[in-house]
């Protein structure tokens, strides 16, 4: 969005993993998803010069690398960009040729260090960011209700219990399920949306909430999983890829923090609550409670969580 408020006209492409494709396809700046073939921490240096001499033939005027590690600055090299964008970090020098020192007192967010790389090197970005935007049309709504047996009359309170990171960015599934018993209500079922790896998690919450919860995870593809979060009335989520994109849609949304911290990794929404007991051991960024007690998601009891909702969520 800042890119386009700079250049209008401008066309931008994703270098992503291909999963990443229907999350970008419901962004109106991007025009395509170039599928990343290498899976996290993967080198396989022959694979990225191939990638990268493929892609000199697009004639690309800048590449933008958000990673800061080294071999992510290689593809842009091979293929030739003449812009290099990043920040300095790992031997980059060469493969970036235009380096943006970061101070991290000065941009606390991460969405504002990326959106710096816009700038000028040395130039902050303007404050505040544009709120991200995903698109979700009526009829792709009733489409992913349709697929997957789902009342479309209805308005659900979402919950989304995973986080790729670790159990230590997980609400406990007794709290999850606690909530859905106060929450539920003809007209507003709650159902639970997530991955593959949630499917597990979602069968202890929707057994301990004795049916007050419709467990989804595993059952939808990622669109699907933006459909169903756009017709919430009510998003309770970890902080995760689905909180983000829960504010993204613009949904009423309460974001719970444990081990991250919603200074860094906010939900950039004008409808969101954060819920966060900022202990003294928090937050830690840790994918395991180094404690063994994971009070900073044990002690944030469904009570509280209610309390941060206002009369109209509760009713």
């Amino acid at each position: 969005m800042r890119l386009g408020e700079k250049h209008p006209g401008l066309v931008i492409d994703v270098l992503a993993p291909a999963w990443t494709r229907p999350l970008y396809g419901r962004m109106s700046e991007v025009r395509r998803v170039l599928p990343y073939p290498l899976a996290h921490g993967e080198f396989h240096l022959r694979t990225r010069w191939r990638l990268g001499r493929a892609l000199k033939g697009e004639a690309y005027d800048e590449a933008i690398v958000l990673p800061n590690s080294w071999k992510s600055a290689l593809v842009p090299f091979f293929a030739g960009i003449p812009r290099r964008t990043g920040f300095l970090g790992e031997v980059r020098r060469g493969l970036l040729n235009r380096i943006h020192p970061l101070d991290k007192r000065l941009l606390p967010q991460l969405a504002e260090r990326y959106a710096k790389l816009a700038e000028l090197p040395g130039r902050l970005p303007a404050r505040p960011l544009p709120k991200p935007h995903l698109a979700s049309t009526p009829d792709q709504q009733r489409a992913a209700c349709l697929a997957l047996d789902l009342p479309i009359d209805v308005a659900p309170v979402i919950f989304c219990p995973g986080a790729e990171y670790g159990p230590a960015k997980r609400w406990p599934p007794g709290h999850f399920a606690a909530l859905a018993k106060e929450l539920g209500r003809p007209g507003r079922p709650v159902w639970l949306v997530g991955s593959d790896k949630d499917q597990a998690l979602g069968a202890d919450i929707a057994q301990a909430s004795r049916g007050a919860a419709r467990n989804l995870c595993g059952r939808t593809t990622l669109e699907q999983a933006i459909d169903l979060i756009a017709t919430a009335s009510l998003v309770v989520a970890n902080d995760s890829g689905l909180m983000h994109i829960a504010a993204a849609l613009d949904r009423p949304l309460v974001a719970l923090y444990g081990s991250s911290s919603p200074t860094y990794t906010p939900p950039l929404s004008g409808h969101a609550k954060i819920v966060y007991l900022s202990l003294p051991c928090s937050p830690c960024f840790a994918r395991v409670c180094p404690l063994g007690h994971f009070d900073c998601l044990t002690r944030l009891t469904p009570e509280r969580v209610l309390q941060s909702l206002d009369a109209h969520a509760c009713a």
